[in-house]
């Protein structure tokens, strides 16, 4: 892991998230990218009653927020003492979520790692829905963070997945996780009454699993919930995990709205740190 993206718009949350990301990158030395997004506005949107555009308004509004979202990423480093860390600060206009797309190409990012409030809907998640689009089609792992998060700290990270084929490079990114963060992995698989499968069938497809993918230091669980939710989350409450991970199938439009996303809905609803990796198509 080299570099980890963090997407701030200087809430609370998105501190714990560049907090987070420091302390994790202080483990393999990588770098933080620090990314600031200010929102652009339709041209013409500050124009005077009954006249035309006053670009020359726009241009000066639009400067002095620039200005003032690089002071604030200044301040944010040093309020939060970080002047020694290997730290990056990058301030964009536009949309925010296509330009945490765009820098996590551009700079090859590892991981991203974003604040969240969640627990009311994604009105309150980190710049509004962004979070929602980041954790759904992310090219690389996204970890949501609602509070002060210690990766020194992760011992237990619930695992939950199919364990099928297509998860293949969502199990060699959390076997990389488990390996810098020297934790137990807890392979959950969520049995409802929706798609039920019996024990047998699951446990015999969770081995072939960890032996295709050599994984180590782990348990086998089978949970049994009404919604596959609901089990990802309890089941990582009864054993106290420190973190959930899990894969997500980036589906948007139509097939979003009918079968939802049980990753988004997971990190919404989840009080601990949540990591998340897109299954490759």
């Amino acid at each position: 892991m080299k570099r980890i993206l963090v997407p701030t718009d200087f809430s609370k949350e998105a501190g714990f998230a560049l907090d987070a990301a420091v302390n994790l990158a202080a483990k393999n030395e990588a770098q933080v990218l620090l990314l600031h997004v200010v929102e652009g506005f339709v041209q013409g949107s500050f124009a005077t009653q009954g006249g035309g555009p006053d670009t020359l308004s726009e241009d000066v509004f639009m400067k002095k927020l620039l200005e003032k979202g690089k002071s604030d990423l200044a301040k944010l480093v040093v309020d939060h003492q970080l002047e020694d860390a290997d730290i990056i600060t990058n301030i964009q206009v536009g949309n925010p979520f296509h330009h945490i797309a765009k820098d996590i190409l551009d700079n090859e990012a590892d991981l991203v790692i974003m604040g969240s409030r969640g627990s009311s809907g994604y009105e309150d998640v980190l710049i509004g829905s962004n979070t929602e689009r980041v954790v759904r089609n992310s090219k690389c792992p996204v970890i949501t963070v609602k509070g002060s998060t210690d990766f020194n700290q992760i011992n237990d990270i619930v695992f939950a997945a199919s364990f099928r084929e297509d998860e293949d490079h969502v199990a060699t990114e959390i076997k990389a996780l488990q390996s810098l963060l020297h934790a137990k992995l807890h392979l959950v698989k969520v049995d409802t009454p929706g798609n039920f499968e019996n024990s047998r069938t699951i446990k015999k497809r969770i081995h072939s699993f960890v032996q295709k993918h050599g994984l180590e230091n782990y348990t086998i669980e089978i949970y049994n919930e009404a919604t596959e939710e609901d089990g990802i989350i309890y089941f990582a409450e009864d054993i106290d995990a420190d973190m959930i991970a899990l894969a997500t199938h980036g589906r948007s439009g139509i097939q979003h709205l009918i079968s939802g996303s049980i990753a988004e809905d997971v990190v919404n609803h989840a009080q601990r740190p949540v990591w998340t990796c897109r299954i490759r198509s």
